[in-house]
């Protein structure tokens, strides 16, 4: 068979030296009752506009503590965190956040959840209700507007509560183990379509995962975190063409940069004891 040769992606780093997200010594402590926590230190890391980045680390290591920090729903104990040049201080509607579970309210349709935080914005309107049908249809649930939770697969409703984030088209999106209630099947389709939308729309994803291969195949590039207090331990480029298919998880290439993710892992955990 002839070898195919792949196109990069449309945004394939057509801005990739460009940063949206810029982290200098950012720093997160804890007070509680038995002392101070250092959940993240020093943490530095540029992000560039369209690029797809995972994290991965030992739990407790700082990665959700991150997101909420970019997301402007942490503020700072040291360093900062700027979207645009523009220090985050709090939320921003340029930034949205998907969470493991679906958080779905069960008297709401999927159209009525959906529209959601266009209700909060004060921006519903039939230009908003078209995208929104439009969104649903993308991520496979034009057939499902009128349903409600209850009605859903959690894949389905995961599927619900990317189509809310994405309607009102975030620059940025924060992902923390969306997938990770899901089966292996179903999580895989929810990996495929979740590269195909934001690569489309350009949007600018930070993923959080415990699954290494997770991380490895969705990435650009891949953040390896220490135990706590976390810092960045490695990052690691992931080179494979977009878009990504699962027989690129077939090829010693990709077991090689598994194992490379693992040795950073390993190397860290070893220092921490």
């Amino acid at each position: 068979m002839a070898a195919q040769t792949q196109k990069p992606a449309p945004l394939e780093r057509a801005a990739q030296g460009v940063p949206i997200i810029e982290i200098e010594g950012l720093g997160k402590t804890f007070a509680i009752d038995t002392g101070p926590v250092v959940a993240l230190e020093s943490v530095d890391l540029t992000i560039r506009k369209g690029e797809f980045v995972s994290f991965v680390g030992p739990s407790g290591c700082g990665k959700s503590t991150l997101l909420n920090m970019v997301a402007g729903l942490l503020p700072a104990s040291g360093g900062q965190a700027m979207l645009n040049g523009d220090v985050i201080e709090e939320p921003s509607r340029k930034v949205g956040f998907m969470f493991q579970t679906a958080v779905l309210l069960p008297w709401r349709t999927v159209e009525q959840n959906v529209l959601m935080p266009a209700e909060v914005f004060g921006t519903k309107n039939e230009a908003t209700r078209q995208k929104a049908r439009k969104v649903l249809e993308a991520v496979g649930l034009g057939d499902f507007t009128d349903a409600y939770p209850r009605q859903l697969s959690g894949g389905m409703q995961q599927r619900v509560s990317l189509a809310r984030t994405l309607t009102y088209e975030p620059d940025v999106l924060l992902m923390d183990e969306p997938f990770g209630a899901l089966d292996e099947f179903t999580r895989e389709a929810m990996n495929l379509e979740l590269m195909r939308i934001t690569q489309a729309a350009g949007i600018t994803v930070l993923f959080v995962t415990h699954n290494i291969s997770e991380a490895v195949f969705m990435a650009d590039r891949v953040v390896i975190m220490t135990p706590r207090p976390g810092k960045v331990s490695g990052v690691i480029d992931i080179d494979f063409p977009r878009p990504r298919v699962i027989e690129q998880m077939q090829s010693q290439k990709f077991t090689d940069l598994i194992f490379q993710v693992r040795g950073i892992l390993g190397h860290g955990q070893d220092n921490s004891s």
